[in-house]
């Protein structure tokens, strides 16, 4: 019996590193499985040490298939982490992984499934719903859309300059930046959710991505300010 392709381990070749924060970097891996896939989900990559020691992680999705057969992904470097150590610290163009995917249905958005997009994200929780507004923008960009994203600090804020012109350039998309280690430090509020929401109208579809600790509250926020628990779709990470 033939193994689906979802379960099987593909070679992938790293074709560009670029630092995107002093934490993230943007990673392209060349790879059969980048021919088709939708945005919001992620793949696992898998290292293989020498001594044959394999260590495996996984990493949502930063781009939306385009042709050129690759995945961007955005990895953040954690202490201790043996994937993304690699990849902070080693990884150079020309370098072989082994990436097993693309995983997730619930949380994926497409054009058909709707909209309006509200979007929420905490730190790296930014990077699958960056890919859905990159389709929406290549696809469906009459599809209104807005994304509250909660950073640290704003040179820790994943692919900024990105959505600050997606702000300014596209007039159905609105960013509600908040830092949580700045001046003015706040955390996402009832008033940041009102604010969104009043530009947006209201959602057809909700994703939120980040801690645990992140996504219960913008999930009790979101749904305090009227939108239906069914139409809210979550994805966490850490402890």
């Amino acid at each position: 019996m033939t193994e689906p392709v979802v379960f099987r381990w593909h070679p992938a070749v790293v074709t560009a590193v670029e630092a995107l924060t002093p934490w993230v970097k943007s990673v392209r891996l060349a790879c059969d499985l980048a021919k088709s896939y939708r945005a919001g989900q992620h793949v696992d990559v898998r290292l293989t040490a020498e001594d044959g020691y394999r260590a495996q992680r996984s990493y949502s999705v930063a781009s939306v298939p385009d042709g050129s057969g690759t995945f961007e992904l955005m990895v953040e470097g954690l202490p201790d982490g043996e994937v993304s150590g690699w990849f902070s610290e080693v990884a150079a163009v020309g370098d072989t992984v082994e990436l097993r995917g693309p995983i997730g249905g619930s949380f994926s958005w497409d054009g058909p499934d709707g909209g309006p997009l509200l979007l929420a994200a905490g730190g790296s929780g930014v990077v699958p719903l960056l890919a859905m507004l990159r389709r929406r923008a290549q696809a469906y960009p009459e599809i209104p859309a807005a994304l509250i994203y909660s950073a640290r600090t704003r040179a820790e804020a994943i692919a900024l300059a990105e959505l600050e012109a997606r702000d300014r350039a596209e007039p159905g998309f609105s960013l509600h930046l908040t830092t949580t280690r700045e001046d003015r430090a706040r955390r996402v509020d009832a008033d940041l959710v009102a604010a969104a929401m009043a530009r947006l109208g209201p959602p057809g579809r909700v994703f939120i991505c980040g801690s645990n600790r992140f996504v219960g509250t913008a999930s009790d926020l979101i749904v305090a300010a009227g939108v239906a628990p069914g139409l809210i779709r979550t994805e966490r990470f850490g402890a």
